[in-house]
């Protein structure tokens, strides 16, 4: 048996670049949640959380509708660009931000809400802007938070199935993630090749979680 690895690259490729991007949204939804209060805050909130309850199918069906060639995120993509957005594998990109998107801003936000108020206010003492003391104070003391969101981010979007699938399909070599080839797989009937990618995912998400805990537990000592 000859195992196709493209799709763990496509997996690996998208999970590590929707963390990246995730990161830069990331970090500032993170910072607005946890220290400004403004109208409709709560909404904003629940509409960060809801890809943690909504059925994948049904949030990759929005989302295909939205990125579909009859709709003006569509157009435009297609016009800029020469190519339809919907069942690409930049469509997968937008897609496992959005899925993913609770999974990094949740423990960045608590984090940031957990950052000692004094350190704050000694470094607008000294003078720092807004943005320095959240480069130089709020973000260092929020490390273990930014850790835990982006491993969480990229396991999470790892092992996607239902939102890439709907949004990009199967098309090998560009959507073909590895969660689809174990399910084409099974429904072939080819349960070594199934058995042998899960395994390969297994080890890949509980090695990336343990190396996570192992470093929060670390911090916490040397803390």
């Amino acid at each position: 048996m000859v195992l196709d690895l493209m799709p763990l690259y496509i997996s690996f490729k998208l999970a590590l670049v929707t963390t990246v991007c995730l990161l830069v949204v990331g970090l500032p939804v993170a910072y607005l949640l946890a220290y400004h209060r403004f109208r409709g805050k709560t909404l904003v909130e629940a509409t960060v959380s809801l890809p943690i309850v909504l059925p994948p199918t049904v949030l990759g069906f929005f989302l295909l509708v939205a990125m579909g060639n009859h709709s003006p995120l569509g157009r435009f993509y297609t016009d800029m660009f020469g190519q339809p957005l919907a069942f690409s594998f930049e469509g997968l990109v937008v897609a496992s931000i959005l899925y993913s998107l609770p999974f990094a801003v949740q423990p960045m936000q608590n984090a940031f809400e957990h950052v000692d108020r004094t350190l704050i206010d000694a470094g607008r003492t000294l003078g720092c802007s807004r943005t320095g003391v959240f480069f130089r104070v709020i973000i260092p003391a929020s490390r273990r938070g930014i850790i835990t969101g982006s491993v969480l981010a990229f396991a999470h979007t790892l092992g996607e199935f239902g939102v890439v699938l709907m949004v990009g399909g199967s098309i090998p070599g560009v959507t073909r993630v590895a969660s689809i080839s174990i399910y084409e797989s099974v429904e072939t009937l080819n349960y070594t090749e199934a058995l042998v990618m899960s395994l390969i995912l297994l080890a890949i998400s509980f090695t990336v979680l343990s190396c996570v805990y192992y470093i929060n537990r670390r911090e916490r000592i040397l803390i």
